[in-house]
């Protein structure tokens, strides 16, 4: 009866798939556990409320955002409530 070496074909054809099998299940595992997340508590809601969380905190970063978007498009004004005109907002 003839040996096999690891790197045989014939000998690849007769492993298990439990490994693979294994590897997938193991990733797929990690992959859902990453998903999951803690919910906010209410004591830690009051950091979320800070204004230096908000985008548009500083004024002056607004003004100067406004004016380069202004002279990057060419065109100046359109930044106020948005709607279609039909009075639906």
């Amino acid at each position: 009866m003839p040996s096999h070496s690891p790197s045989d074909p014939a000998g690849a054809a007769r492993r298990s798939p439990a490994r693979p099998l294994a590897l997938g299940l193991g990733a797929a595992l990690l992959v859902i556990a990453s998903g999951c997340a803690r919910a906010v508590l209410p004591s830690e809601k009051a950091y979320l409320a800070d204004p230096i969380m908000q985008f548009d905190a500083d004024e002056l970063e607004v003004s100067a955002d406004a004016h380069i978007a202004q002279n990057r498009e060419g065109a100046a004004g359109g930044a106020g409530a948005g709607g279609g005109g039909c009075g639906c907002n």
